[in-house]
């Protein structure tokens, strides 16, 4: 154990680990052989402790776990902008539908340009008597509804909240479709939903047809307006509704028109 601990001489100025290594190593072996080296190795490095192997573990988990937050941030990221998108998407496809919707009133009775007359047996009245006429033809129809004109809602208005009733509005022959009526067409270059007619899917509108008389009170009469704001004895409410490319996506819109306009309004 002396010859080891003689043999042992510390690094000199500017001395590496190899180099000391090498000058012990010929300096013992030529002394006493290479076998009782091996102690003098394990006095030296006894104290050593594998701390670099577990501070490496620590930086590669912590690589793993940014690498992880910055993917789920990414994907984050990327569905609020596609939602954010399909609504805008939605939101300007029922935007169209009502200008749709108010170009098919105006066609019948401003215009005399009426589309229905090729597709369709339903008109838009111009005179409360046609109105009633009209009213006694949707009592037929469970909806109340029949080829994009209703009768005025007296119940509940936001129909588009209740699952089963939703479904029988946007059934055949109940709503609108882009178009149907006024002979526009979808393109491939425009907004997608406007062309989607599958069931279902794509966007609708419904026209309420509403008896406005400032002196009656009941059922289908829109009163409360003073008469002389009002040069119409019509009113036509227009819900137009437009469902994403997701599911969860749907955007209602409504409007209220009357032909002649109402004072102020713009033609």
């Amino acid at each position: 154990m002396q010859a080891i601990q003689n043999a042992t001489e510390p690094l000199q100025p500017e001395e590496t680990d190899y180099e000391w290594y090498s000058r012990t190593y010929s300096t013992f072996v030529t002394m006493h052989g290479p076998k009782p080296y091996r102690e003098l190795v394990m006095k030296k490095y006894k104290n050593q402790q594998g701390i670099s192997l577990f501070i490496v573990i620590v930086l590669v988990l912590m690589s793993m776990l940014l690498a992880l937050w910055a993917s789920r941030t990414a994907f984050f990221n990327e569905l609020i902008v596609g939602n954010d998108t399909d609504y805008q998407r939605a939101f300007e496809a029922a935007q169209v539908m009502l200008q749709d919707a108010e170009l098919d009133i105006r066609q019948g009775i401003e215009l005399g340009t009426n589309q229905r007359a090729v597709v369709s047996s339903t008109f838009y009245p111009t005179a409360h008597d046609e109105l009633d006429a009209l009213t006694y033809a949707l009592d037929a129809q469970t909806t109340k509804c029949f080829n994009g004109i209703c009768q005025f809602r007296t119940g509940a208005q936001d129909f588009w909240n209740n699952s089963i009733t939703m479904s029988a509005m946007i059934a055949a022959n109940i709503g609108a479709r882009y178009g149907q009526y006024t002979g526009g067409s979808a393109g491939t270059s425009s907004n997608s939903i406007l062309a989607d007619t599958t069931a279902g899917r794509g966007a609708w509108y419904w026209v309420e047809v509403i008896k406005y008389e400032p002196k009656e009170t009941g059922p289908g009469v829109l009163a409360g307006a003073e008469p002389e704001v009002v040069n119409a004895k019509i009113f036509f409410r227009i819900t137009a509704i437009a469902r994403g490319l997701k599911p969860s996506t749907q955007v209602v819109l409504q409007n209220i028109v009357a032909f002649p306009s109402i004072s102020g309004e713009t033609k």
